[in-house]
């Protein structure tokens, strides 16, 4: 087999022969304690490198099973990953890391050795291991599972190294220092020769050019944060209102928490502008001056304001994690539920009501921006996780452009990336803060989405597995820092907590200096060309993406609210407020918990109906064109069976084909099965049958 950094490989052979064996026990490799390999090829790599950084620890020959036919080739354990390579396989240079066969040391959420009278866990780098595994299993917090066997002839003491190796190194992962990326000259490329697939908006002219994109006039690029003191968790520029002076805002933000103030999310083609902020910090003291000002942003030149209790109703952090737990433990091979609750377990995990509940309330927000010409607020405390879910939800909902391949990436970078959602924290890579996989729960929202609409969106389910796969990933920055000083920091755009540019190593940055290292964006270093195809949806319709879908100039479909017109979108109604701001002399809705305000009776017609018959000052409106309101009522929601139940191979028969070849032989062949079985089975018989797998017919 094949193995080696960018630009090198070594062929590798299995050995027969075990470990050299010191006085005090195997020989380690740079006192990492781990064995040495004996195989030259390996130790060659280890020298030259596989990845910057990269170790390898332990190996060991064995089979790769649970697919169909069984691979045999070679584990590997280094101190970033855990890799099999089947023999005769080659890491191409063009695709450097493996979608396939590596798993992050950061990804493994159990490891478990199997011998023939024992199974243990090894949960830490002290557990004991007191016999020789016949088969070790790696359990991906991502889903996936490797299961690797290991044979019998002189090769035991490899399969014991390698098991331990990992168990040592799993645990050493999440104390040490997180991977800083691999950098473009790594790679065998200059920043020069590689251009990012879509704009990492690190630069005040990648914020101008999508401002432009959307046709939002009344606003600008401000560069008041260009040295992050404002705050650290916002990206370097951002959009704030034509009027406002950069003195405002830089006064206006500091009465939001953490510093988040208002902002543009997104402009809607109609005129209608969508912001998300922090919580009002009600502790200061603000003058009038300040007040006016926020005010202002809030008002974004609208008459019409609508402040979003973004997390009414939606699951809290600590519910988001818990539910995923549940729901991982429920999906694994050896879960110990059986057939029959299965389902009612699956609901008891919470999971599918939280999607449902984010697709509910990003479908009454798409309401509230496509009804009126209005300024319509999300407003969430940190502003860094659900604000994040329900503007991206409502852009896919509402704009077809961001249904694209390239639409969506972008979108997930400025709404997730650049605007400072902590994914360090929240997959618990740090060890420290709270744990909420809220991005996962997102990709789930946009999966449930495509099953539909699958006519909306150029993207395929593939693509959101690969997105899904590679929050772990060890290879970019772009999932593995908190926000964008602290991935500019690493990138050595600057190396002062005082946020003080420092020269690079080539050519002084200026003010918008280009960052040097690989994004999760760079699909082509992970995965091949043929993969690649696949993140296409080939049942995509171009036409429902036009440039010019609604008109940007004097848009008719869109009615201007009332004059002064405040309200407070809670428990998914509307109500009248007095002010926006907590800071008057007469109190506001908005300095009182939406919890405690009283839930107004539920009305058989849904928010669309309301807000389109309701006042009748303001006109009625036809459904705008590229509006999408999706179902999430019962079994419209479902269960992401790809990427949930990949470790049971049996559950992923019969799933969709990726290409239009590939629709075309599981077409034939389901209609040469329907042949052979309908003239023996009678309609009685069919509708009497009980279905002998309740949780493929649940989730077909």
């Amino acid at each position: 087999m094949w193995w080696g950094g960018r630009g090198q490989s070594f062929n590798i052979a299995p050995q027969k022969e075990e470990p050299e064996m010191g006085p005090s026990g195997p020989q380690s490799v740079q006192g990492s304690g781990m064995p040495e390999p004996r195989n030259p090829q390996l130790g060659s790599c280890l020298a030259s490198g596989c990845l910057p950084g990269e170790q390898i620890l332990a190996w060991a020959p064995g089979v790769r099973k649970g697919l169909e036919p069984e691979l045999p080739g070679t584990l590997i354990c280094t101190n970033l990953r855990v890799t099999f390579q089947p023999y005769g396989w080659q890491r191409h240079q063009e695709t450097p890391l493996s979608s396939d066969y590596d798993f992050a040391l950061v990804n493994i959420g159990q490891l478990e050795a199997v011998s023939s009278l024992s199974r243990v866990q090894l949960h830490r780098p002290g557990s004991l291991l007191k016999f020789i595994p016949e088969e070790i299993l790696i359990h991906g917090r991502d889903f996936r599972l490797l299961r690797v066997g290991f044979e019998a002839g002189g090769l035991e003491p490899q399969a014991f190294q390698v098991t331990m190796a990992i168990a040592q190194a799993r645990a050493q992962s999440s104390q040490t220092q997180q991977y800083s990326g691999i950098a473009l000259s790594k790679t065998g490329q200059s920043s020069g020769s590689r251009k990012s697939p879509i704009p990492l908006l690190e630069t005040s002219e990648d914020w101008e050019t999508e401002r432009k994109k959307q046709g939002a006039k009344g606003w600008r690029v401000s560069l008041v944060n260009e040295r992050f003191d404002v705050a650290t968790s916002l990206p370097r520029y951002f959009w704030v209102p034509n009027r406002t002076l950069d003195s405002e805002v830089r006064r206006a933000f500091g009465h939001f928490h953490q510093g988040r103030g208002p902002r543009l999310s997104w402009h809607h083609p109609g005129g209608s502008d969508l912001l998300r902020c922090g919580g009002f910090y009600t502790a200061s003291d603000p003058n009038k001056e300040d007040i006016r000002a926020v005010e202002s942003m809030l008002q974004a030149g609208h008459s019409d304001v609508v402040l979003v209790d973004t997390m009414d109703e939606l699951p809290s952090l600590a519910d988001v994690q818990l539910a995923h737990l549940r729901l991982r433990a429920l999906c694994l091979p050896d879960s110990s539920v059986s057939e029959d609750k299965w389902l009612s377990a699956l609901e008891g995990t919470r999971w599918l009501d939280y999607v449902r509940s984010c697709l509910r309330k990003a479908s009454d927000i798409s309401v509230l921006v496509t009804s009126r010409v209005r300024s319509v607020v999300l407003q969430e405390r940190g502003d860094r996780d659900f604000n994040g879910l329900l503007s991206s939800l409502v852009q896919l909902l509402s704009a077809p452009e961001a249904r694209t391949l390239l639409g969506f990436q972008s979108l997930v970078q400025r709404e997730w990336v650049a605007a400072g959602h902590p994914f360090l924290t929240r997959f618990g890579v740090t060890g420290v803060g709270e744990k909420a996989p809220v991005f996962l729960l997102f990709l789930d929202c946009v999966w449930q989405l495509l099953q539909q609409f699958p006519a909306e969106f150029e993207f395929s389910e593939f693509f959101l597995v690969a997105l899904h796969d590679s929050v772990r990933v060890p290879d970019t920055l772009t999932f593995l820092r908190d926000n964008p000083w602290e991935r500019g920091k690493q990138s050595r755009q600057f190396n002062s907590y005082t946020q003080v540019y420092t020269p690079g190593y080539s050519h002084p940055p200026d003010g918008n200096s280009i960052n040097a290292q690989l994004s999760v964006w760079d699909w082509d270093l992970r995965y091949s060309k043929e993969q690649i195809l696949q993140f296409h949806n080939p049942g995509y319709d171009p036409e429902h993406c036009q440039d010019s879908w609604l008109p940007r100039q004097q848009p008719s479909f869109m009615v201007p609210g009332p004059p002064s017109s405040v309200w407070l979108f809670s428990r998914g109604a509307l109500t009248a407020l007095n002010q926006l701001c907590p800071w008057r002399d007469s109190p506001s809705l908005l300095a009182v918990s939406s919890r405690w305000l009283p839930r107004p009776a539920i009305s058989s017609e849904s928010l669309a109906d309301q807000e389109w018959g309701l006042p009748s000052h303001w006109g009625a409106c036809p459904l705008p064109a590229g509006l999408l309101l999706p179902g999430y009522l019962g079994p419209q929601i479902r269960l992401w069976r790809r990427c949930y139940l990949r470790g049971r191979p049996e559950v992923q028969m019969g799933l969709s084909a990726p290409t239009i070849t590939g629709l075309q032989d599981e077409l034939s062949c389901l209609q040469e099965l329907l042949k052979k079985w309908t003239p023996r089975i009678s309609p009685e018989d069919h509708s009497n049958k009980r279905d002998p797998n309740p949780i493929l017919s649940q989730f077909c």
